[in-house]
Order: structure tokens, then sequence, then C-alpha cells
């Protein structure tokens, strides 16, 4: 009776070891999925600027909306590329319209301890994502607010925060130049 819990504890042992040892003897790593040479929208990022804040992965697939052109229907009404990986979410892009700046609101994001970003009219950095937002129509009256666009960039799960978060600066002022073009933003 004893010898089987023994006998299934070796095996189990043996069969963890293995598991070990032959990551080890092939001296591969896991890599991230390969991705497109455009992504988002139908090019907001090079598939190369995004791949190295992706973990490892077998597959790569994006969210319907993200094969579609930047389009904003209405207020509040956001376009969003989400990249899952192996089925979970790990890289998301936002563009969303508001009335007034004042209408943006990142108070959830001040537990996070942000950090400025000089990107568009004002903008966060956090671990994990960056926010951006930029008046996209000019103002009917010089006293009522035009038009405000939100960007969001997030990457929760990157292998590297730290290289993330010094990648975030350049990644949102692409995702703004291409969606002030996308959204034919007035001066620009």
């Amino acid at each position: 009776m004893r010898r089987f819990p023994q006998s299934a504890a070796v095996v189990s042992a043996a069969v963890v070891a293995a598991g070990l040892l032959g990551g080890c003897a092939t001296g591969e790593e896991k890599a991230a999925p390969e991705l497109p040479e455009r992504i988002c929208w139908g090019g907001a990022f090079a598939g190369s600027d995004v791949t190295p804040f992706l973990p490892p992965g077998g597959r790569a697939e994006f969210s319907p909306q993200a094969g579609r052109a930047l389009s904003l229907v209405g207020e509040r009404d956001p376009a969003i590329c989400t990249l899952y990986v192996d089925g979970k979410r790990r890289f998301q892009a936002s563009v969303t319209r508001w009335k007034s700046a004042e209408s943006i609101d990142w108070t959830e994001r001040t537990s996070a301890r942000p950090e400025r970003l000089d990107v568009g009219d004002r903008g966060i950095l956090w671990t994990g994502g960056a926010a951006s937002a930029f008046a996209c129509e000019s103002a009917e009256r010089p006293q009522s607010p035009g038009k405000y666009v939100e960007l969001r960039i997030s990457a929760e799960y990157a292998p590297d925060q730290y290289r993330l978060r010094a990648a975030l600066p350049e990644l949102m002022t692409k995702l703004m130049a291409f969606a002030r073009s996308g959204l034919q933003c007035p001066g620009e």
C-alpha cells in the first residue's frame, strides 16, 4: 500500500525535473507572437513597435474593431484596438471623442501615481499605460470648448515595465499623429 504513493511521488518529481531540464536543454525561450507589419485601425502602430511589450505566447488575435478604419461615431463611443495573446488581453489602444476637455476623467489613475506626459494638450503616464488628449475641432465661439479626443494605451502585462514606460511617450505620439490624420482634425 505504501509503495504506490512513494512511486507516484518519484514519477511526479521526475516529470517536473524533465520538464525543467527540457527547457534548459533546448536553450530556447518562448517568444512573443509575431504581429503584422502595421496594426490597429489599418496602421496606427508598427507591429515591431508593440511586439517587445507582449508576453511570450503562441497566438495573437485582434478584436474585430481593430481591423476597421478609425472612426468615431459620437461622443464617448470609443474606437478600441485590443490585442489578445493566447486568448488574454495584453495590449489595448483606444481613441474617444469628448465634448470638452473637462469631460475627460483620469481620476482612476491617481492611485497609480501618474507622471506628466508631454504629448497633446495634456497627458499622464503610469506603470502599464498612458493617456493623452488633444483638441480636434475648433470651438464654435471663443468662450466655448472645442471637441477633444482622448487616447489611451495599456499594456499592463508587458514583460519589462521599465522599457514599456520609456517607450510609451513615443507610442502615444504615433497614436496621436494617426488619430489627428484619421479624424481629419483641423490644423494638422
